[in-house]
């Protein structure tokens, strides 16, 4: 038997208490809120919470689930030659809870936004879409499958609230 493969990970919007978001700028994706590949033998809260404190300097807890995604198609990695297998993101409203700004290895910035303002930062389309269900958010979770034949090039294929 084939096993599929599938990249897990976890992205977090992290509140500070004053209706700002955390934003990170990653070095190939522009401004983006926290978040990555789950490690082997991780959990999702452990990972989303390691992805915040690595990339940005910031301690947070998991507050809830907003968003499952999942992005069906296989591209290129940065490299142009690896291909990117089907992704499933799950995304997490978090509270920070200390730590300070601070950049890392994958961030050149990082800062609060306010909450009102963080469409004007986010480019990439997928991201941008993610952090609508968080504005959207009416308790149920955000399911959407997107595919993407490139950074710019962004289909919606489902979306609907579960």
């Amino acid at each position: 038997m084939v096993f599929p493969t599938h990249i897990v990970s976890a992205g977090g919007i992290v509140e500070d208490g004053t209706g700002n978001i955390l934003l990170v700028k990653a070095h190939d994706d522009g401004w983006v809120y926290p978040g990555g590949i789950t490690e082997i033998g991780e959990n999702l809260i452990d990972g989303v919470i390691r992805e915040i404190k690595e990339e940005s300097g910031i301690d947070a807890t998991v507050s809830h689930l907003i968003s499952v995604v999942s992005n069906t198609a296989i591209h290129k990695w940065y490299d142009g030659e690896t291909d990117v297998p089907t992704k499933v993101m799950f995304d997490f409203v978090c509270k920070a809870v200390g730590g300070e700004l601070a950049t890392s290895n994958e961030t050149s910035e990082c800062r609060w936004v306010p909450k009102g303002n963080v469409l004007d930062w986010i480019t990439l389309p997928g991201i941008r879409k993610r952090y609508e269900a968080y504005l959207n958010f009416n308790g149920s979770v955000n399911y959407m499958e997107y595919v993407t034949a490139s950074t710019t090039e962004f289909n919606v294929k489902l979306q609907r609230n579960v």
